[in-house]
């Protein structure tokens, strides 16, 4: 599997001061800024951070990740999860955080959502509601609750 960098996703709750604080702390600017979301494409450290704005709950991570090169990395990391008998729920031509992605997903057992995904392309939207109901109800991007963008099929989901 082609690793690329790892991705967090943090649930915040003011995105501009969010942004400031990071722009500060890396000396770069986000790499997209879409309302209520926000991108940091890190090559030192190799990091992609996303960031969306959520109302406070007392968890601000909102899920873990290792970005790949390409939909046959997904698909290798997929068969290597279910072959170590892990569930999984995989999404095909998904619009999420602006950005037209594949992804597989599992969970921890203290139910921190972890996905492996590649980016395809931009995309108009940030993402939906769940589309397939998840344990939690937290915040685009979490297992399930991105919509397939117009160059994935509905049905396929």
């Amino acid at each position: 599997m082609n690793v690329l960098k790892p991705h967090v996703s943090l649930n915040v709750s003011n995105i501009d001061a969010s942004v400031a604080f990071y722009e500060k702390a890396f000396g770069v600017r986000a790499t997209k800024r879409r309302p209520g979301y926000a991108k940091f494409d890190l090559a030192s450290p190799s990091l992609n951070l996303t960031m969306q704005e959520a109302p406070r709950t007392g968890v601000n991570a909102s899920h873990f990740g290792v970005q790949v090169a390409s939909t046959e990395d997904v698909i290798e990391a997929k068969s290597r999860f279910e072959a170590a008998e892990l569930r999984t729920f995989t999404e095909e031509d998904t619009a999420c955080c602006y950005a037209v992605q594949d992804k597989v997903w599992i969970e921890d057992p203290d139910g921190n959502s972890w996905e492996v995904f590649v980016v395809k392309g931009e995309a108009a939207v940030m993402g939906s509601q769940p589309a397939v109901p998840s344990k939690s109800d937290a915040a685009c991007c979490a297992p399930g609750c991105c919509v397939p963008s117009k160059q994935g099929d509905a049905a396929a989901r």
